[in-house]
């Protein structure tokens, strides 16, 4: 049987894992980060399985005649955190190096999953200046760069409200990316802009999977297949949902007769 000291090392090491699985960190990161917090608090032995949707935790006392104890915890809902993930490292290494009690590890936990993200305004304003200036990269002119700016605003706003009802990743690049080819072809109509694919492309560059893929060949160069395969099906879901947001808008708006 485990003790009280060992129960709430669990708990506070399938935590650290929980929030770094939710905030889009790779599985080796979260398996290297539980087993970190258990070996450093004496446990002898523990095994560790992190994929994008569960933790499996299994540990005893290193003895012949002990009983193996296995935990799961089901991951719900994942987003992309680098700040948070990054704290977690920090707070993972300092309680392996230190004399942190578990009881302030919990406490510090809590405040890394409380932390808010940065203002509403700043991260519309953020989308905002991607969008435009990825409009320019790709030979847009200054009328591109406003409309663009304007688009990414909109839309990243759309994004950031479907989140907020829990609207899976296909409906949600699906519709962030029509509403902004909506607006861009608008622009574009009523002579706001000159460049239609400086404008579009500009304005769903910050919906690309990016992290997704990026975790995914991270993952699978490491060896976690499994966890590199979800995360390479999500990254090319999520492609599949922006080029059809943009595909069936511009295809509606020819056979409605809209103007470029």
């Amino acid at each position: 049987m485990i003790n009280q000291i060992q129960k709430k090392v669990l708990i506070l090491a399938l935590r650290a894992g929980e929030l770094m699985m939710k905030s889009g960190a790779e599985a080796y990161r979260v398996e290297d980060t539980i087993t970190r917090i258990c070996k450093a608090c004496k446990i002898p032995y523990v095994e560790v399985f992190a994929t994008p949707t569960g933790i499996f935790l299994s540990l005893d006392q290193g003895s012949e005649d002990s009983d193996m104890h296995t935990f799961i915890k089901r991951i719900k809902g994942t987003g992309i955190d680098l700040a948070k993930i990054s704290q977690i490292n920090h707070f993972s290494r300092e309680f392996a190096s230190t004399d942190l009690s578990i009881d302030a590890g919990l406490n510090r936990l809590k405040e890394i999953a409380t932390m808010k993200p940065y203002a509403l305004l700043v991260r519309i304003l953020g989308a905002a200046l991607v969008s435009s200036f990825f409009a320019l990269i790709f030979n847009g002119d200054s009328k591109d760069f406003l409309c663009s700016f304007f688009i990414g605003a909109c839309s990243y706003m759309l994004s950031i409200l479907l989140d907020r009802i829990d609207t899976n990743l296909f409906i949600r690049g699906f519709c962030c990316c029509a509403l902004a080819t909506f607006l861009a072809l608008t622009c574009l109509s009523l002579g706001l802009g000159t460049d239609q694919n400086a404008i579009i492309i500009g304005s769903i560059m910050i919906f690309l999977p990016g992290v997704a893929l990026t975790n995914a060949i991270r993952d699978t160069l490491a060896g976690d297949m499994l966890s590199g395969a979800t995360k390479g099906i999500e990254a090319v879901i999520i492609a599949i949902s922006l080029a059809a947001g943009v595909g069936v808008t511009i295809k509606l708006w020819t056979l409605l007769g809209g103007a470029f």
